[in-house]
């Protein structure tokens, strides 16, 4: 019988790993699987395009893994059983019964939804750029406004990078609205004194309006209230206030961070259940000082190829390399014609300098586009030998290189 293994998720992480086992492990030995809520490849670093009015292809999975001798399930996971080695997931066209889906080893690339914090309102009024789905939602919401032909008033919460680019997307895309920032501290506090001062021009140019220091305690139909009780006109809030990892990884029993995310060894096993690796938002793994990882596409690829030589390492006793798990720093859009690229160092503190306007946008660009053909071509580049399995191998930690 082949081992079987099944990633959950076709994110950056997901659809990546899933391509680089394909290549490297015989399929003679092994079976590939994803599941996935939805038939279609999501960039999620450009959804905020896409809530703003652009168009962003989503290119099919099944074509993604066309060739690969990957299975694609579009299905919704619904509960993962690590005891067991058990997936339950509830198909997209079947009848709506959860079905079992068993597993040998298990790669967790769920990724994340946006955090409510508790405040009241946000789940009914507010709406997000976390999925495709509530993308298209407020790219709606956004056409009806601008087709009234009264304007309107957006209201972003969250000073961090989505909400950033959210404001200046919208800002840019539809000048007849009128766009405001909740910060709960100061605009780009982590950025260098440079790339602060071209955030808050940026800012300027597009007439977007900034409350720092403002905490939202509540969102209602027509408006945002603060934690000092001022009242913050928004026809559409957008919440960008953080993300949360998705919840079926603690409900599972697998040994989470006090954030959600799956608590892993180097190379981002399990520490409670040797045959579960995780990568991608979903994991808390460290950065060389001591720090988790951010949630972002740059740790969801590192994360991915390093779950990837661990299992296979681990399936063909082979020793597993070590990959570098380091933050390097940010690269945010201000709309389709400015940006900033700010570097940091070990401690994650901002480099004097950074690149900013036209060339930290076109270098955005092309960071983009490349993650898309990493992600439709997910073996490329990959060893052409594919590893069998070593004989009577063992889930045991195996030794990492260094």
């Amino acid at each position: 019988m082949k081992h079987r293994i099944v990633v959950l998720g076709a994110g950056y992480a997901g659809v990546y790993a899933a391509g680089a086992l394909a290549r490297r492990l015989s399929p003679a030995d092994t079976a590939i699987t994803v599941v996935n809520a939805e038939p279609d490849f999501v960039e999620r670093m450009r959804l905020h395009q896409l809530a703003a009015g652009q168009d962003i292809a989503s290119p099919g999975l099944a074509d993604l893994f066309a060739g690969t001798g990957v299975e694609l399930r579009v299905a919704r996971v619904t509960a993962v059983d690590p005891g067991r080695g058990a997936v339950w997931m509830t198909e997209r066209d079947g009848d709506g019964l959860p079905q079992e889906l068993p597993y040998n080893t298990l790669l967790y690339t769920l990724g994340s939804a946006i955090a409510d914090h508790g405040v009241p309102g946000v789940a009914t009024y507010a709406f997000d750029v976390a999925g495709r789905p509530s993308a298209l939602r407020l790219r709606e919401r956004l056409d009806t406004l601008d087709a009234l032909g009264r304007g309107g008033n957006v209201l972003v919460v969250g000073e961090g990078l989505t909400g950033i680019e959210a404001a200046t997307e919208i800002a840019e895309s539809r000048p007849g609205l009128s766009v405001a920032l909740a910060a709960r501290g100061e605009l780009g506090a982590w950025l260098s004194p440079g790339a602060r001062g071209h955030l808050r021009r940026a800012f300027d140019r597009l007439g977007i309006a900034v409350h720092e220091h403002t905490a939202i305690e509540a969102v209602e139909p027509t408006r945002a209230i603060g934690a000092d009780g001022a009242s913050l006109p928004a026809d559409v809030t957008v919440w960008a206030a953080g993300f949360a990892a998705h919840p079926i990884a603690a409900a599972s029993g697998l040994e989470v961070a006090g954030t959600g995310r799956i608590a892993v060894d180097a190379t981002m096993r399990s520490l409670s259940h040797p045959h579960v690796y995780a990568a991608g938002d979903s994991v808390h793994a460290l950065d060389r000082n001591g720090r988790p990882l951010p949630m972002s596409c740059a740790s969801a690829g590192v994360t991915a190829r390093q779950a990837v030589d661990a299992i296979v390492g681990s399936l063909t006793g082979r020793k597993i390399p070590s990959t570098s798990l380091t933050y390097y720093g940010n690269h945010i859009s201000l709309g389709r014609r400015d940006g900033i690229m700010q570097l940091v160092d070990g401690e994650w503190r901002a480099k004097s300098w950074s690149v900013r306007g036209r060339t930290a946008a076109r270098t955005k660009a092309g960071i983009l586009r490349g993650a898309v053909w990493g992600v439709a071509h997910p073996t490329f580049g990959m060893p052409k030998r594919k590893h069998r399995l070593a004989t009577g191998f063992s889930p045991s930690p195996q030794k990492v290189a260094v």
